[in-house]
């Protein structure tokens, strides 16, 4: 008897402020693709930062999630589900362990580099706000002990976690915009796994959950198209499958700057003054490019007429509220 497959999508958005338009877009869609078929769709609450993470922003992303009609499945501050718990905060343990499978492996290396010594030797035109580490603290021999660059005061200074990279390209295929080739050696350099004041690296924390909450699809923002190789590594160093990545448009506006928490007037506790939930999503599925018009229409109403065919493949869209 042949099998159905059904995807098991997620949306896992930090509790630092309300959601803005930019936000509930990537949710939507993500929905959207998960439950076109009949699939299952998690909400994990991605509060790694215990200084910008609060227990109300959850609470508001929740509310907000109910309103646009986007119910979940597993997840959220109640933990509904067998694969909890479903906020970061929660999950060290989880990420203990894979950190000392990577240990073993011989790849991983103590850095003492500060924020300051790495920007230091950035070159003038990484202009793209990324970081390329040097690799001032990498080991003469991985799984060594000999010297590794610092000043002889390692033993005494905190001391990040990093995981060594190889010189070679990584390939895979976004839903969106097709395949795509990145060389994390000349993209990043060597990556944190653990920072030196002891919390988790997102890259390591967002792989362990997706792999053992079973998330089959990822759906985000284009602008973390390129992380996708530094997770594609992670998920293949502990053994994992990995899942299909999907990244959609960002939403800007009029001047071109990406939505951002910042955007007061964009934002959800404004949106839900000026509109319906039903107007709302009328006017993202608009956007996205599956309805022709920004007309009216539920989220579940929307779940015949999605299809990835229809969505914009520029990486940003500029929008502006009608």
């Amino acid at each position: 008897m042949e099998s159905h497959f059904t995807a098991k999508g997620r949306f896992a958005p930090s509790p630092t402020g309300r959601m803005h338009l930019g936000n509930v877009f990537s949710a939507l869609i993500s929905w959207l693709s998960a439950k076109k078929d009949g699939g299952k769709w998690v909400l994990r609450i991605e509060d790694l930062d215990p200084q910008r993470s609060r227990r109300e922003h959850a609470l508001w992303i929740e509310d907000d999630l109910r309103w646009l009609g986007l119910d979940w499945d597993e997840g959220g501050l109640s933990g509904l589900g067998d694969n909890g718990p479903y906020s970061q905060s929660l999950r060290a343990g989880f990420y203990e362990e894979a950190l000392g499978r990577l240990e073993d492996s011989g790849l991983t290396y103590p850095c003492y580099c500060t924020r300051a010594d790495i920007m230091a030797t950035q070159a003038p035109h990484e202009s793209d706000g990324r970081v390329v580490y040097s690799g001032a603290c990498r080991p003469v021999r991985l799984g060594g002990k000999e010297d590794n660059g610092n000043d002889g005061l390692g033993e005494r200074r905190l001391r990040a976690t990093r995981l060594f990279v190889p010189d070679e390209e990584i390939h895979f295929d976004d839903r969106l915009y097709g395949l795509q080739t990145v060389n994390l050696a000349s993209h990043c350099g060597d990556f944190i796994l653990r920072r030196a004041d002891g919390a988790w690296a997102y890259q390591l924390a967002v792989v362990v959950d997706d792999a053992l909450m079973g998330i089959t699809e990822v759906v985000r923002g284009s602008d973390l198209l390129l992380s996708s190789g530094q997770q594609i590594y992670l998920y293949r160093l502990l053994g994992y499958p990995v899942p299909q990545f999907s990244h959609v448009p960002l939403l800007c506006n009029g001047a071109g700057q990406r939505l951002s928490k910042r955007d007061s007037s964009l934002s959800m506790e404004s949106l839900r003054k000026e509109y319906s939930p039903s107007h709302l999503v009328g006017l993202l599925a608009y956007f996205a490019g599956i309805l022709p018009e920004p007309f009216p229409i539920s989220a579940s109403g929307l779940l015949p007429l999605f299809s990835w065919s229809a969505i914009h493949r520029s990486p940003t869209l500029t929008v502006g509220t009608t």
